[in-house]
């Protein structure tokens, strides 16, 4: 293993890793290639073990972090950053193994007493490394999905029943098993409004390659039921169709319209939803955020735009703009094609931010209203897009203006004096010793936001900037100190 290793206090625990490490080398340099078919069959499923095994030793010490977690020790402003940050792994993933642990782990409570982890028999086939993450899936979700009625009596014994067929059976097995038994206990398939609205949920995937988002959806009745009058109206054939010159969203599309659709059903729902969010945006009737109208920000340059910007060849007839540049950044940390910016700016309201190159200053903010605490938010949109705090994710849409000389130590409320901090990290700023400071960075990052951390967590206070939010910058900015 190469990666630097931080020497535990504890000298039992530190041997025990040790060991393990060690092994996992001396297992690294076997010649496998000379093994039979059989004994690298035999050697997969040790390894196997091995791999199911180690997450719940990791889930004990996660829920034990959990319950000693103070701000006091490190550098974050909740756990799920302490875990994210020290694990290099993303704070879903973060959520996602403090939710484990919390059934799958054992608990201390407030006297000192130990419980056994929510789900025992599932936690204890996972440590004996008999069950991967598959098998653990589907046995939370079986719990999950049961409806309130079910009492825990029945409960506790379905998941010692299926924790044992899990030690022998491959998960889609053990998923045909789990059905079977949910059927068992909730024959006549009753769900009550408090199960209904447990599993209601939407989640918003990550953009790919080609900036398209994948979403899940699982609708209550109520939901379903407006969603069935939209599409009725607005994903008819020839309605709301974006190859038409002029969409209709009105009336009753007219047959040619209709005949020369050639969109699936759920293309047409899918521009019916984007059609409907548009007019309630432009409606007025969300009212404000955060001192904005709720509307769509996004983060560009004039040169950005002139760039990518011009007129379609004329050798082929066409004089329309087109626009084919790097995409912006909405204030919801989302990239936006050019292309799409211009169409959306074509029916939105203006705003032009200009910065000096040398030191990074706002030097003019044109628009139709004077200069306002709204206007200063467009400055941090275009500047800062989301938190300033080192490795903060959250993007503008969720950010508070914060003074980097605290108000009452006389800062200004001026547009090259705020920057955006996150509600949680914008209470580590302060100028008590034990809190964060906050300055301006010099060139070649000038105008930008840096964070100073406490001596008791930093003793040589190295300034920290956020690059998360200006990812390119990670391809070129020398090391950052450690968190």
């Amino acid at each position: 293993m190469t990666s630097t290793r931080a020497a535990l206090a504890d000298p039992s625990a530190e041997a025990a890793l040790c060991a393990l490490e060690e092994g996992l080398n001396q297992v690294a340099k076997v010649r496998t290639d000379a093994l039979s078919s059989a004994d690298r069959l035999v050697m997969l499923q040790r390894l196997e073990m091995v791999t199911r095994a180690l997450p719940a030793e990791g889930l004990e010490l996660v829920a034990q972090l959990h319950q000693q977690w103070s701000s006091n020790e490190f550098a974050a402003v909740s756990i799920v950053e302490t875990i994210a940050d020290g694990l290099r792994i993303a704070p879903a993933e973060a959520r996602a193994r403090l939710r484990a642990a919390e059934e799958l782990a054992h608990r201390t409570r407030l006297d000192g007493e130990v419980l056994e982890p929510e789900m025992p028999a599932t936690a204890a086939a996972q440590r004996d490394g008999a069950i991967g993450a598959a098998h653990v899936k589907v046995l939370r979700d079986f719990q999950h999905h049961l409806p309130s009625g079910v009492d825990a009596a029945a409960r506790v014994r379905a998941e010692i029943e299926l924790a044992t067929h899990a030690r022998v059976l491959r998960p889609d097995q053990l998923k045909k098993v789990a059905e079977r038994v949910e059927a068992m206990l909730n024959p006549d398939g009753t769900f009550t409004d408090t199960d209904r609205a447990r599993r209601r949920a939407f989640t918003m995937g990550r953009q790919g390659p080609d900036l398209m988002s994948t979403c899940t959806l699982v609708a209550d009745p109520e939901l379903r039921a407006y969603l069935e009058a939209i599409f009725a109206k607005l994903a008819k054939p020839g309605m709301c169709n974006p190859d038409d010159t002029a969409r209709r969203v009105d009336g009753e599309p007219e047959s040619e319209a209709a005949e020369r659709d050639t969109r699936t059903a759920g293309q047409r729902q899918h521009d019916a939803l984007k059609v409907v969010s548009r007019a309630m945006l432009a409606s007025g009737d969300l009212g404000r955020h955060r001192g904005l109208p709720v509307t769509v920000i996004v983060s560009t340059t004039l040169a950005e735009i002139e760039d990518a910007v011009g007129l379609a060849d004329p050798v082929s007839g066409r004089t329309d703009l087109i626009a084919d540049g790097q995409p912006v950044v909405t204030g919801g940390g989302s990239l936006l094609p050019m292309q799409d910016l211009i169409r959306m700016a074509a029916h939105a309201h203006h705003y032009l931010a200009i910065f000096d190159d040398n030191d990074g200053r706002p030097l003019y903010l044109g628009h139709t209203k004077r200069i306002a605490t709204a206007d200063q938010r467009i400055i941090l949109h275009a500047r800062d897009i989301g938190c300033t705090y080192p490795g903060c994710p959250k993007p503008g849409y969720l950010c508070e203006t914060h003074h980097r000389t605290e108000w009452a130590d006389g800062g200004r409320t001026d547009a090259d004096q705020l920057t955006f901090a996150c509600q949680p990290h914008h209470r580590l700023a302060g100028t008590r010793p034990t809190d964060w400071i906050t300055t301006p960075a010099a060139a070649p990052k000038a105008g930008r936001t840096q964070w100073i951390p406490p001596a008791h967590l930093d003793p040589g206070q190295r300034p920290r900037l956020n690059h998360y939010h200006h990812p390119t910058e990670y391809l070129t900015r020398s090391a950052d100190p450690p968190a």
